[in-house]
């Protein structure tokens, strides 16, 4: 019942957003086909039982996973105690008090221009992210465990513990070595994001800057040294995240990965026109290779206008969710980095989110795949491509 009210009612959505929309005169009006859709819909909402649990009890029992969550250069100092609750919207506190099991905390370095000084710089920059992460675990090994595998993941939440994943956001860090895919792999790393705002030596970035010398494209999509980047990944076993880069870079990126690529924190352009979300067709390339994109709680992403709320967050996830299935969806905040909305703005209120889902008539076990069981898969899958690819070496 679940599965054919998700089905009807958020296809019913995108068909009413796109009459409302369109300049076309025929998909303006509404259609006896659309208007059955929507008639269908509100009956199986009226037969839906809910789900007999409080938000608090399913997270009981599902894994919850956020795929990505900044960290600053002095994380888990003094400064910044990850294990006492302060400013940042992701501490261990706020996670315990949120039931949220898995934050993805990120190696980030902004864009620079490229001259040798500059990758030296980046590569140092990185390791300082890479060694506060462990270093939050070595502070607090009770309470979190820094995960190398996706099953890690699920290894560490059954011990009872709370899992930091690592990812890193901009393939700038990489400079021009390739060595350094598998280096970063060994600490963690499970993603990379391409590029960020600003081209790099790999991709094209969505967001290009003038102060680096960016014209609206520098490679038309992926480098010469971008493909060469992807096969590594997928050799080691980092997936490849198109957040940050172009849509024809997202498109070639998919194209060229032998593994599930993933849009770590991203949106939908269907619903709000920014740079930074992801076309339809990016989005359809990307379940292709098996991936997942991750809806992004960033208010500049969901909608225009102020008052964004948890119910805007989920409005892009119907949508992704009635273009590509059930499978292919994940949920992720950004916290300590632009993300957060009324109702989910920091770790502690991610019970909201559940809510919100309850509300729209997901099954358990559809929470269950948006909060980490599409992503795990596609995890799973990266590793077991990398297997196969290292046995062929």
């Amino acid at each position: 019942m679940y599965d054919r009210l998700i089905s009807c009612w958020t296809l019913a959505l995108v068909f009413l957003f796109s009459a409302a929309c369109s300049d076309n005169t025929e998909v303006q009006e509404a259609t006896t086909e659309t208007q059955e859709t929507v008639a269908e819909a509100q009956e199986v909402i009226a037969e839906v039982q809910p789900v007999a649990a409080t938000p608090e009890e399913l997270h009981e029992r599902i894994l919850t996973l956020d795929t990505h969550d900044d960290i600053p250069f002095n994380f888990a100092t003094p400064e910044v105690d990850p294990g006492v609750e302060g400013d940042m919207q992701m501490d261990i506190p706020k996670m315990k008090r949120g039931k949220l099991d898995v934050g993805t905390f990120i190696v980030y370095v902004g864009q620079k221009a490229r001259t040798p000084a500059n990758y030296e710089k980046a590569k140092a920059d990185a390791m300082i992210k890479f060694n506060a992460i462990h270093r939050m675990a070595a502070m607090y090994p009770d309470d979190i465990e820094v995960a190398l595998t996706a099953a890690d993941v699920r290894r560490i939440h059954d011990s009872g513990k709370l899992v930091a994943a690592i990812a890193i956001e901009n393939g700038f860090v990489i400079g021009k070595d390739l060595s350094l895919l598998k280096k970063y792999k060994d600490l963690g790393a499970h993603y990379m994001t391409l590029a960020h705002n600003g081209h790099n030596d790999i991709s094209d970035s969505c967001n290009p800057r003038e102060r680096f010398g960016d014209g609206a494209t520098e490679h038309n999509g992926i480098s010469e040294f971008g493909e060469a980047v992807i096969a590594e990944m997928n050799r080691v076993g980092i997936m490849v995240d198109v957040s940050h880069i172009s849509m024809e870079a997202a498109m070639e990126a998919a194209r060229l990965s032998k593994a599930p690529i993933v849009a770590s924190h991203s949106s939908v352009k269907g619903l709000h026109n920014v740079s930074r979300n992801m076309s339809d067709e990016a989005m359809l390339a990307l379940k292709e290779t098996g991936g997942v994109i991750n809806i992004v709680t960033l208010d500049s992403f969901l909608k225009g206008g102020d008052n964004v709320t948890v119910s805007d967050l989920v409005d892009h996830i119907d949508y992704a969710v009635a273009l590509l299935g059930i499978d292919y969806v994940g949920i992720s905040s950004d916290f300590d980095g632009g993300g957060g909305v009324q109702g989910w703005n920091d770790a502690s209120e991610t019970p909201n989110v559940t809510s919100e889902l309850v509300k729209r008539g997901y099954s358990e076990a559809e929470i269950a795949k948006l909060w980490s069981g599409n992503y795990l898969r596609a995890w799973t899958e990266a590793e077991h491509i990398a297997t196969r690819m290292q046995a062929e070496d």
